[in-house]
């Protein structure tokens, strides 16, 4: 069965990627792009997609008006949930790759989307190696009480903590709370020192000049320390590959999911 796809923020870095290889796929069919600085052109003029000749939305709203089975979301966090919904009110399944939402937002795309009977995976990086830190550090967690969360990013990213560090806070979260040995409201000095507390988490987010996409995790034990991390080139193509399982698998769940992970046999 072929999946008809309509991708929201489909000449950016990662979704024009994306738009490339859904065209590409032999399973697949593009069928909606969402640009507002290049709404009436054509893909195959903007992003030199050879054969493509759909025309670009300048909105979500636009472009669904064209039936889709799933909607990837790359756009921006201030206007990510409003197209959410709006997918899902025209019965698509969603796909999310935009990072900066809050776990208040995430209830409501699930209520949503349980009503609709539709599925949503919120995956704030698709890269395979994201995927298995977070699973390392759930495992880790069940056994070492104290951990901090580090993303680093190029100087220009508006959001932090990054979509990783959030949903790695998260997840963590669920296994344990960690234990801080001096509490925050005993810190001597400024208490955003220790960074944001997010779930429970403390999470530190550097951006400068030189990094590109890096997260990690420490955990401690007298006399040990674990360090979980990932680096991201500069390549699209890990998350692409990532998006692509995505957009075939979701549709086997109904409700939010939050991590590739849960369309994946990673035991």
């Amino acid at each position: 069965m072929t999946i008809h796809v309509c991708i929201a923020g489909a000449s950016g870095w990662a979704g024009s990627a994306l738009a490339a290889a859904v065209h590409q796929a032999e399973d697949m069919t593009l069928v909606g792009a969402v640009s507002r600085s290049n709404k009436g052109k054509v893909m195959e003029d903007v992003l030199g997609i050879s054969g493509c000749h759909l025309s670009v939305s300048g909105s979500v709203e636009e472009a669904l008006a064209t039936p889709c089975d799933v909607m990837v979301e790359y756009t921006q966090p201030d206007v990510a949930k409003s197209h959410i919904l709006a997918a899902l009110s025209a019965d698509a399944h969603v796909v999310v790759g935009t990072s900066g939402l809050t776990d208040a937002d995430y209830a409501e795309i699930d209520a949503v989307a349980q009503e609709r009977q539709r599925g949503v995976l919120a995956v704030g990086n698709f890269a395979l190696t994201v995927v298995l830190m977070q699973k390392f550090a759930e495992i880790a967690a069940r056994y070492i009480p104290q951990w901090e969360i580090f993303d680093y990013a190029k100087d220009d990213k508006i959001d932090a903590p990054s979509g990783t560090a959030r949903e790695l806070a998260h997840r963590l979260s669920t296994v344990r709370t960690p234990e801080l040995t001096v509490p925050l409201k005993d810190i001597h000095g400024a208490v955003a020192a220790r960074g944001a507390s997010l779930a429970g988490s403390q999470i530190h987010s550097v951006r400068l000049p030189g990094y590109t996409l890096s997260a990690e995790v420490v955990f401690g034990l007298p006399d040990q320390k674990l360090i979980i991390r990932h680096d991201a080139g500069g390549s699209a193509q890990p998350y692409v590959d990532g998006a692509l399982l995505a957009i075939r698998k979701v549709n086997t769940v109904v409700g939010l999911r939050r991590g590739l992970d849960h369309v994946m046999d990673l035991g």
